[in-house]
């Protein structure tokens, strides 16, 4: 153990938050959560569209930086491969950009849409509009806008560690172009106890609302009633299993656990996708991918501005769900881009933003084309009513009840669960890993100490056990818009940041050439004229030869 390593201020600082958030919410939970929602309303419906403007702007910025110069720096040496299989580097961020949360949302996300639909619709006088706009908006919020918000603070890290050499992965670190020596003041601490505080938050509403999942489907296989008591074995559980994860490292315990998770996730989708509608599936999987298309800047933008006027009715709907996933991501990114940062080597960083945006996003597609579709068929035709029983018993159960339409039932609810446990491990093995490198002063050999990746692992599930007691879908939601917020302005500084640092390391290089062409018509002109004198003085040898 070497303590020398730890960077203890932000350690002790992160952890005392940490606690001062904690305590106070489970001793006071229904002030707390009157507290949260009151901050929510005022976040929400004053800066909202700042969400969605940051969204749709850091989609552009990515577009842009992948296909410019800066697009061609590699993360690493010269002949360095990649230091993973695509398929593998794939798996990995995938499964820790979304964890379990994939498994909730998109076999249910559907039918809230179903109920309250978008752009002031009626579920019952637009009912067509409302089952296509249903089957399509869970795939937009998980979609190429949210993976580039994963991505883009991936790219100055990577840059940083792979191309500067710089030992040291925070946030603080990779602003250091903007900030100079006020990165290691206090103000650089403090956007990394921001840092870890946000990714804390936003694990503990993953958590919180995965493991009433996983205790739905252990308490449907074993028929053991869903009490608190087995919701937290469940949940310690887990933690155990991504604790000793995230201990082993990235390639013996990480990578081994995606790719174990990204085998079980196929085979979920391969069997619901061929013993489920399949056609039917396709086709809506197929239109709501052009609804999006069409309707893509709409969606990006909408923020029901005459929600406030005489005559119109306010849903809400921006609010409780488009500008809540893009907090939810924008918590998650410094994280998530941390460790996309660190399993990128050896590829460009145009490989990095495209691939992460693509594989995340088709991901996703498939898991909400396939498992969403199929819930709703379920509805539609009347085989299952789904609706009465999320609004009856609950997310969790009418998620685990879908998939009891299944053949082979009990098989894979048992499938399900497990992949369940595996998703959310996976995203918090990585969680742990990337806040014990933060917490260091520099990473040797690429690997945070293990005593620090294992004692966060264990914090990780402090927060979502207060949370669950809590109790409460829309607390979670506020947690993560709140927590987020701070984090639009550091993602546009990390941007910066990359742009002043990676733009001038171009111009200083040798081989640089600049993209600006000055033409000098003067001189191109008595050029084409030399030339032409050259070839008639050729054509006059050549006659006279003959």
């Amino acid at each position: 153990m070497n303590r020398k390593l730890i960077d203890w201020p932000t350690f002790i600082a992160s952890f005392i938050l940490l606690l001062a958030v904690v305590i106070p919410l489970v001793i006071y939970p229904k002030a707390g959560e009157t507290f949260v929602n009151e901050l929510n309303n005022f976040v929400s419906g004053n800066f909202g569209f700042l969400y969605l403007l940051m969204g749709l702007g850091i989609f552009f910025f990515l577009a842009f930086v992948a296909f410019s110069q800066n697009g061609h720096v590699k993360l690493g040496e010269k002949d360095e491969k990649p230091e993973f299989g695509t398929a593998s580097w794939a798996g990995m961020l995938f499964s820790a950009g979304i964890g379990s949360s994939i498994l909730y949302w998109a076999t249910i996300e559907w039918a809230y849409y179903y109920q309250g639909p978008p752009f002031g619709l009626s579920p019952s006088e637009n009912q067509l509009e409302t089952i296509q706009w249903a089957s399509t908006y869970g795939i937009f919020h998980w979609g190429p806008i949210a993976w580039a918000i994963y991505t883009l603070p991936a790219i100055p890290m990577a840059y940083f560690f792979y191309v500067r050499k710089t030992p040291v992965i925070k946030i603080s670190e990779t602003l250091r172009p903007l900030l100079g020596n006020t990165s290691d003041s206090v103000i650089g601490r403090i956007i990394d106890v921001l840092f870890i505080f946000g990714l804390l938050g936003g694990a503990g509403t993953t958590l919180a609302l995965g493991t009433p999942l996983i205790t739905a489907g252990v308490s449907d296989i074993t028929g053991l009633e869903d009490t608190m008591l087995l919701r937290t074995i469940i949940l310690l559980g887990v933690t155990v299993i991504f604790g000793i994860s995230s201990y082993l490292g990235l390639k013996e315990g990480i990578k081994r656990l995606s790719d174990f998770n990204l085998a079980l996730a196929v085979f979920l989708l391969v069997f619901v996708f061929v013993t489920g509608p399949t056609l039917f599936i396709s086709e809506t999987t197929t239109n709501s991918i052009g609804l999006i298309l069409d309707n893509f800047f709409h969606m990006s933008t909408w923020t029901e501005p005459f929600a406030n006027v005489s005559g119109f009715n306010e849903t809400g709907f921006p609010e409780a769900w488009t500008v809540f996933y893009w907090a939810w991501w924008l918590v998650y990114a410094p994280f998530v881009g941390l460790f996309i940062a660190r399993i990128s080597r050896g590829r460009t960083i145009r490989q990095v933003i495209v691939g992460t945006i693509i594989y995340g996003s088709l991901g996703c597609l498939l898991f909400f084309g396939i498992m969403g579709n199929f819930g709703l068929y379920l509805q539609l035709t009347g085989a299952f009513d789904v609706v009465s029983v999320l609004n009856e018993q609950g997310a969790p159960i009418a998620i685990i009840s879908i998939i009891n339409q299944l053949p082979f039932a009990k098989f894979m609810v048992v499938v399900f669960v497990i992949l369940s446990v595996v998703f959310l491990a996976t995203t918090f093995d990585s969680s742990s890993y990337i806040l014990a490198s933060v917490t260091q002063k520099e990473v040797e050999d690429g690997e945070p100490e293990r005593w620090n990746r294992l004692f966060w692992a264990f914090t990780l599930c402090i927060l979502p056990l207060a949370l669950m007691f809590l109790g409460g879908l829309s607390t979670l939601q506020t947690a993560s818009i709140i927590g987020g917020f701070p984090l639009i302005f550091i993602m546009f500084m990390l941007a910066w940041s990359f742009m002043r640092a990676s733009t001038g390391d171009l111009k200083a290089d040798d081989k640089f050439r600049p993209k600006t062409v000055v033409l000098d018509y003067k001189r191109i002109r008595e050029r084409i004229r030399n030339r032409r004198l050259k070839l008639k003085e050729k054509e006059k040898r050549n006659d006279e030869e003959e």
